[in-house]
Formats: structure tokens, C-alpha cells, sequence
């Protein structure tokens, strides 16, 4: 993409680190902007160093602070994981309202193009499989993951009020499981978790039965998805995610065997409200954005081990101040 000036809500998160490196890597100038509510310090510090990249740490729920002209806003800023949007129920929802119309207020007041990270947690437990951008979804709006669902969901509809009533050049993406390098260890989503596990030998730890489906991306063609977005000026929602689905059963019994670990398998309760199927039609990116994912989960997973595995033995790094 040739924009210039890029503010990404979430900068230093999993997906927002890597969109910011990938940008300043097209020469974008680019503004992160962060509370670090379940960022790191790491993510951060990989970032300080480049030319054309500045840190504001904001929460996003309150008014911007002055922070210059942009040509495209990704708004990026929410808790992502279920450890961390439970524990932050209400910051949550928060991030998907006000913070959404903060993002929002500023790319109409630029005239930039916006693109909101929304997330497959749209279609809930879905009664329809592949799950395609005209499906309206299952969720429960009550059960303790509706915070995160529905803050989305919210985050949609202002999203397509702002481009209907005020002609905001807007783009929605539904990002479907996303991993890779500079995840957290304590992220909570499951493949953090099962290499965390299988590196240390520890009981690979799958909630309920094992059987539910995940499809997983890559974090690189993830970032690749809403470059493809922002460059376009289709509105979306549009699926961005692998259409390779794989059990949670046998996806542990893959990194177990890619990290050489001897770990057993440990079963426990399932979540509640837990999708049981979860895989993207792709189609519409395909046609849409030209876009489709090309690292295959074996070699993702190996990236990510490798990774986690060099991680471990890797002096911490210095605290954002």
C-alpha cells in the first residue's frame, strides 16, 4: 500500500506489532497507539528503533490526543484472547464502542480510509459451515463471551453507520484464529499455550473434548489481509483467515510431535459457549482483494515453535516507560 501516514489502534499487540513493521517496511510513517492493557513491553521495543515509527500510549475509550493527519486509520485496539477479555469485560466493550468511534471520528476528520479488525467471534457457535460474510452468526449476548462478540458486533454496525450516513471510506475484516511469533506465553489462546506446554514438557491442556475445530492463519498473511483491505476501498465485512480447519485434538498432537515433546494430554472442562466448528469462507477475499494465505499450518507452526523455543532462553527486555 502507498499511504503515508498510518495510526494503528493496538500497535504493539500480536497482529498490530507486526502490521506496524510491515508498514514501516513499505516506508510508512506510522503511529501506534496503545494503553498496553495486554500489549508488551516487547512488542514496543522492537518497534522504538525504527525511523518513521512513534508510540502514544492512549487508551482509546478516551478523545485522541493530538496526533497529526493520516491516510489510513486500523483500528486494532481490544482485548483479543477469552483470559484477557473476561478479565477486562467492561474495558472491552468499551474498546469495540467508544474506542470505535474515536477511531472512527479521526479518519472521518482526515478523510483517510478506516479498517476495523473485527474477528470470526461474529458468527459465535455457527449453525452454518464454512462460515461466509453473509451469515449472521449464533452468539449468545449474554454469556460471559458476549463481551468480546458483541463489542465486535457493535464495532460492525458503527463501523457501516459511519460509511452510510457520513460517507467514511471504511473496511471491515473478520480475522479469524490468528498465531505466530510474539504471541504471549500467558496469551491463553491454544497455541501459545500447547508450545509453551510441549517445550517444557508439561501435559498438553485442551478444554472439552478436543473435538471443535479451529482454522488457523498465520499472523503473516493476517497482515498481509488488511494491507490488501486498505489498499481497496471494498467495504467488507470480509473474512480473513485459513480455511484449513483442524481439530484442537489434533492440532495438540501436532505441536507436540513438530517441538519433540513428551508431554501426555490433559483433558478439562470446556468453555462456555465454546464454538464447536469454526472455518472461513475465503472466496470473497479471493475475488475481492486478491488475497489468500500461503503459509501452510506445518510451516507456521515451525516458525512459531522455533520461536517460542529461542524465546525461552532470550534476556527480557526493558519495560516501555
Amino acid at each position: 500500500m502507498k499511504a503515508e501516514r498510518v495510526l494503528v489502534t493496538g500497535g504493539c499487540g500480536f497482529v498490530g506489532s507486526h502490521l506496524c513493521e510491515r508498514l514501516l517496511d513499505a516506508g510508512a510513517a506510522v503511529v501506534a497507539l496503545d494503553n498496553f492493557a495486554t500489549s508488551t513491553p516487547e512488542n514496543a521495543a522492537r518497534l522504538l528503533d525504527r525511523p518513521g515509527f512513534d508510540l502514544v500510549q492512549h487508551d482509546v475509550t478516551e478523545p485522541f490526543p493530538a496526533v497529526g493527519s493520516f491516510d489510513v486509520v486500523f483500528h486494532l485496539a481490544s482485548a483479543a484472547s477469552p483470559p484477557d477479555y473476561l478479565r477486562l469485560p467492561i474495558e472491552t466493550l468499551r474498546a469495540g464502542s467508544a474506542g470505535t468511534a474515536n477511531a472512527l471520528g479521526l479518519a472521518e476528520r482526515n478523510r483517510a480510509r478506516f479498517v476495523l479488525a473485527s474477528t470470526s467471534e461474529v458468527y459465535g457457535d455457527p449453525a452454518v459451515h464454512p462460515q461466509r460474510e453473509d451469515y449472521w452468526g449464533h452468539v449468545n449476548p449474554v454469556g460471559p463471551r458476549s463481551v468480546y462478540d458483541e463489542a465486535k458486533r457493535y464495532a460492525e454496525a458503527l463501523t457501516m453507520a459511519f460509511r452510510r450516513e457520513r460517507r467514511v471510506n471504511t473496511g471491515i475484516a473478520r480475522i479469524f484464529n490468528t498465531y505466530g511469533p510474539w504471541m504471549r506465553t500467558d496469551d491463553g489462546r491454544m497455541v501459545p499455550t500447547f508450545i509453551a506446554e510441549a517445550l517444557a514438557d508439561a501435559p498438553l491442556t485442551i478444554a472439552g473434548t478436543g473435538e471443535q475445530t479451529r482454522s488457523l492463519c498465520y499472523v503473516e498473511d493476517t497482515v498481509r489481509g488488511l494491507l490488501a483491505l486498505a489498499s481497496s476501498d471494498y467495504p467488507g465485512p470480509v473474512n480473513i483467515g485459513n480455511a484449513d480447519e483442524v481439530s484442537v485434538r489434533d492440532l495438540a498432537e501436532e505441536i507436540r510431535s513438530l517441538s519433540g515433546s513428551r508431554s501426555a494430554v490433559r483433558y478439562v472442562d470446556g468453555a462456555i459457549d465454546d464454538p464447536r466448528r469454526r472455518c472461513p469462507d475465503i472466496s470473497l477475499a479471493r475475488r475481492e482483494l486478491g488475497w489468500w494465505p500461503s503459509v501452510t499450518r506445518d510451516d507456521g507452526l515451525r516458525r512459531t515453535i522455533e520461536w517460542f523455543a529461542g524465546r525461552a532462553a532470550a534476556p527480557a527486555e526493558e519495560p516501555v516507560r
